[in-house]
Order: C-alpha cells, then sequence, then structure tokens
C-alpha cells in the first residue's frame, strides 16, 4: 500500500513538475491588433497578422517558446507588463526614455518616423510643422504621434482609438492632418484605395527618427537576452529581410 501511495505521489510530482516546464515555455505576447501593417486581424483567417506577428512567431520557434497572443488596448500593455499579465509587449512600441523608466526593451527592430496623412487637394498647405500650429490634428491615443502633436503650438488635438477612426476622421473634415507613423499611413493608402480616395501621405514634414522595440517587464534580462538572440538570428540567415519586404514590399533600410 504504501509504495502505491508513494509511486502516486511521485507520479503527481512529475505531473505537476511537466505542467510547470510547459507553462514556463509559453510566451505571453500583449498586442493591440489595429496598427497595420504591423499587427492587424485578417479579415478572412480571423488570425493576427503583421510584421510584428510574424517577427515574434519566428522568434518563439527559433527560441522554444510557445507563443500565445493576447489581444488588449494599447494603453493597457506596459500596465499589463508590470504586473506580469504578459510577458512581452509586440505593438509597434517606440523606445522612448519615458518608457524606458517603466519597462525593459529588447533590441530594436524597425527604425520608424512620424507622417502626416492629409487631404489630397489640401497636400501643398503642409510642408513644415510650422505649417501645423493652430490646425486639429487627429492622432491615436498612446502614439508617439500624440506625443508630437501635443508640442505643437495651437493645435487641437482629437484622439481616436484606432488610425483607421483618425483617418475617416480627416477625411469627413473632421480634422486638418493625422500624425502617424510613415509605414502605417503608406500601407493604409496602397491596401485600402476606397477608404483612402482623396488622401495622401506628406512625406515633406520631417519629424525625428524613432525605433520600434519589443517591451517586457523591468528586469526580465533573461527573456531580453532570448528575444535579442533570435531576431539576432533572423538578421544574420535573410528571414528578418523577407518578412520586411513581405509587408512593406521593399528591403530593410
Amino acid at each position: 500500500m504504501k509504495n502505491k501511495l508513494l509511486a502516486a505521489v511521485c507520479a503527481a510530482v512529475l505531473v505537476t513538475g511537466s505542467f510547470a516546464a510547459a507553462a514556463a515555455e509559453q510566451l505571453r505576447v500583449g498586442t493591440h491588433p489595429t496598427f497595420a501593417p504591423f499587427e492587424f486581424m485578417d479579415s478572412a483567417s480571423r488570425q493576427y497578422v503583421g510584421f510584428d506577428m510574424d517577427l515574434i512567431r519566428e522568434i518563439g520557434k527559433r527560441t522554444g517558446l510557445e507563443v500565445e497572443i493576447v489581444n488588449m488596448g494599447f494603453d493597457g500593455l506596459i500596465p499589463a507588463l508590470m504586473t506580469g499579465t504578459i510577458d512581452i509587449a509586440v505593438s509597434g512600441i517606440t523606445i522612448t526614455d519615458e518608457r524606458k523608466k517603466r519597462v525593459d526593451f529588447c533590441e530594436p527592430y524597425y527604425e520608424a518616423g512620424q507622417s502626416l496623412m492629409v487631404r489630397a487637394d489640401e497636400k501643398d498647405r503642409f510642408k513644415t510643422p510650422a505649417d501645423l500650429e493652430g490646425k486639429r490634428i487627429a492622432v491615436q491615443i498612446g502614439t508617439t504621434g500624440a506625443d508630437v502633436a501635443k508640442g505643437i503650438k495651437g493645435a487641437e488635438i482629437k484622439s481616436f482609438n484606432t488610425s483607421a477612426e483618425a483617418f475617416m476622421d480627416l477625411k469627413m473634415k473632421g480634422s486638418d492632418v493625422v500624425i502617424l507613423d510613415r509605414p502605417v499611413i503608406g500601407y493604409f493608402l496602397v491596401k485600402n484605395p476606397r477608404a483612402a480616395k482623396g488622401l495622401a501621405q506628406q512625406s515633406a514634414v520631417k519629424f525625428t527618427s524613432e525605433y520600434f522595440g519589443f517591451a517586457v517587464k523591468k528586469g526580465n534580462k533573461e527573456l531580453v537576452e532570448k528575444i535579442n538572440k533570435g531576431l539576432a538570428d533572423l538578421r544574420k540567415d535573410g528571414t528578418y529581410d523577407k518578412i520586411y519586404a513581405k509587408w512593406f514590399g521593399e528591403a530593410a533600410k
């Protein structure tokens, strides 16, 4: 009887240990999937797709991590990291000094910058940042574009949950311009010709360059190192360039 009891206890311990090991290999990835082409919901497959999604899934394969995508609001990503609700935030997050105080970032994986979406017939109206003073500026909540808008003198800032809502407000003349990441504006114009009719990107207005990074809980050096190694491997064997070309139609810069 004692031997059977001991065997049962050992079996239970082994099962528990195996479960813990499996759980430890899971990577809970928080994202706000409304930021094409970085992360968004594919209407046909109902899967989360995009540049970021391809990168983190490929990194997961190479580092032995089972990726689980967790859909949440953009402004809730950092708090979720801090409380341990998610392990990593992958959502086109710009690396800033302010964010570094709250989370740690992996190596930058994308160089971005802010650009303008304008109505096509008013493209010549906005050629410098000074032309934005006192204008109605639409932004997506929690983005760097929203931060840029705050520094523009006399601007009336209109905040939206998604970039699509900001674009629609511009089209309906509720705002004068949209400030958002260059690749997001370009992707929208190419992939949504009907919705983008009458809209254009004004690349003449340039703001400072910025970098996107995957964010993790402060002090999680082990995960940072693992993600960095996976990303380095992707760059080395050309996989990163292939994923980049898939979503942006050109070679990585």
